[in-house]
């Protein structure tokens, strides 16, 4: 699977050794590197993720164009 412009949160935890919940909050808090979190509505909970190919390959050394099994 090549992945172009967002890394799903499943992607990003398995290329991390992490639980996808890991992942949306570090996003959420700031704390990961790795792209961003933000509300679809401020009145909605729901968050919206971005996670970046290419920042995702620097803090992990994982390459978009691997598959995860």
């Amino acid at each position: 699977m090549k992945i172009a412009n967002n890394v799903p949160i499943q992607i990003a935890a398995k290329a991390m050794g992490k639980s996808p919940q890991f992942v949306r909050i570090g996003l959420q808090r700031g704390i990961l590197p790795i792209g961003a979190a933000f509300k679809t509505d401020e009145k909605n909970e729901k968050y919206d993720y971005y996670i970046s190919p290419h920042l995702l390959a620097e803090y992990t050394g994982f390459q978009a164009e691997e598959e995860l099994v």
